[in-house]
């Protein structure tokens, strides 16, 4: 099973788990509980559902494909957290159909912004889906980090394209719909009525390096680790990350 805490598996996702387990911490201690009630919008097969349901919290997963939640029911059961996690059939444009609004302390909008047809709808739903007293964990891919592929598999007309698209997208070929900057985030974020709290590049080189070079050489998967969230919080390399994490805050979180 792949989960955020395993090394191997974490090359994509350590930087992102490390930001959300620290917030997770954070609510526990403010709330005085410590069992969460957790939205992940999205949330697919439970990438990130199980490990936090580990945690002792309560997921909800919310996911258009029923062979997706069909997967996350199966991986629930393998790794006994079943009877903390529920996954419903739903999408980001109806949330408020299939969950209830203002009923969590961390919602999870990770892989989605891409994908609907109103990014700025989605962040908000997201954050109305939150309590008074809550955090918005946003993930979505990097404008930067496809330019750059582009341009060193030798597909610099794509690259510019990327560049020009108002999507960034760098052809019709493209699978994905949407990218965007930090700057672009961040004011979807602030403009949904939260404080950004944090922002990070993800998949900074762990996309550029071959992949035999991290499966063979001695150390270098744990040295790629650190080098990923070293450079994570740098805004230098936010522009060329393949992805970017945003973390935002309500005011009553933020005063908590």
């Amino acid at each position: 099973m792949s989960d955020p805490s395993r090394p191997r598996a974490s090359l994509r996702t350590a930087v992102v788990w490390e930001v959300l387990q620290d917030a997770l911490e954070r609510r526990v201690k403010a709330t005085g509980r410590e069992t969460l009630d957790v939205l992940d919008t999205g949330g697919g097969s439970g990438k990130f559902a199980v490990p936090v349901a580990r945690l002792g919290h309560r997921v909800t997963v919310v996911d258009p494909s029923p062979n997706a939640l069909f997967a996350l029911e199966r991986r629930t059961a393998e790794a006994g957290v079943a009877d903390r996690v529920k996954g419903v059939q739903g999408d980001a444009h109806g949330l408020f159909d299939v969950v209830e609004r203002g009923g969590y302390d961390v919602v999870l909008c990770h892989g989605v912004l891409e994908y609907v047809d109103d990014p700025a709808e989605g962040v908000r739903n997201a954050v109305a889906a939150l309590r008074s007293e809550g955090v918005l964990s946003l993930l979505a891919a990097g404008l930067g980090g496809a330019v750059l592929a582009r341009a060193l598999a030798g597909h610099f007309k794509e690259a510019r394209q990327a560049l020009a698209d108002p999507n960034g997208r760098w052809g019709a070929g493209d699978p994905v719909p949407r990218r965007f900057t930090a700057g672009q985030l961040t004011e979807l974020v602030e403009g949904a009525g939260l404080r950004v709290g944090a922002v990070h590049g993800v998949r900074v080189f762990a996309d550029l390096v071959p992949g035999v070079l991290v499966d063979t050489e001695p150390g270098a998967l744990e040295a790629l680790l650190k080098l990923e969230e070293a450079a994570a919080e740098l805004p230098a390399f936010h522009s060329v990350a393949t992805q970017l994490h945003v973390l935002g805050e309500t005011q009553g979180a933020t005063e908590a």
